[in-house]
């Protein structure tokens, strides 16, 4: 499926040095993901986002952002927040994969067992999921979305456009190679 032209929504902020990012800034194709660790269809595209970013190799920009439903899924701000206490740790895609891995068992005791799991400092982790110092990141990553026109999860932007087909490794090759910007 490709880019609906009647609906589309540009990416408000670029892919930044502050994104957690995979690839190069400089790549020519760029995927945003705006996503929840407890959300199901997060989870079925985790792994054709994965094999779109190996097809792709360096030739992808991959970000991801937070977007937590809090309302749907109880445990999918606790979940981004450990994330960016991974991240602090310079383990974010780790346990990124794990939470997208083992998005059943998402409740606190499990989070610091996926954090020993991917290598973190135990009382880190915990003194920052208790200080819910992350917190305010993961606004940023929400505000962003929704200024981009994010309503769920997850959203999709191919090289700064709202992608709105199902998310297939060819169907999200293919608009992200035809959208790419040409470069003289």
């Amino acid at each position: 499926m490709m880019m609906d032209p009647s609906a589309r929504h540009t990416l408000t902020l670029p892919i930044n040095r502050s994104d957690h990012i995979r690839g190069s800034l400089d790549a020519p194709l760029q995927l945003v993901e705006y996503g929840d660790y407890e959300c199901p269809f997060c989870g079925i595209a985790h792994p054709v986002v994965q094999q779109v970013a190996r097809l792709l190799s360096d030739r992808l920009c991959f970000a991801y952002r937070h977007f937590p439903i809090v309302g749907a899924h109880p445990h999918a701000l606790r979940a981004a927040e450990a994330a960016e206490s991974a991240a602090e740790q310079g383990r974010f895609w780790a346990m990124h994969n794990r939470l997208f891995e083992h998005q059943d068992l998402l409740d606190d005791e499990m989070l610091v067992f996926h954090a020993v799991q991917v290598g973190l400092d135990r009382e880190r982790f915990i003194d920052d999921l208790e200080s819910q110092r992350f917190i305010p990141r993961v606004r940023e990553d929400l505000s962003s979305g929704a200024r981009s026109g994010v309503n769920g999860t997850p959203t999709f932007f191919v090289n700064g456009q709202r992608y709105e087909g199902v998310p297939e490794v060819q169907s999200l090759i293919e608009a992200l190679q035809l959208t790419a910007p040409i470069r003289h």
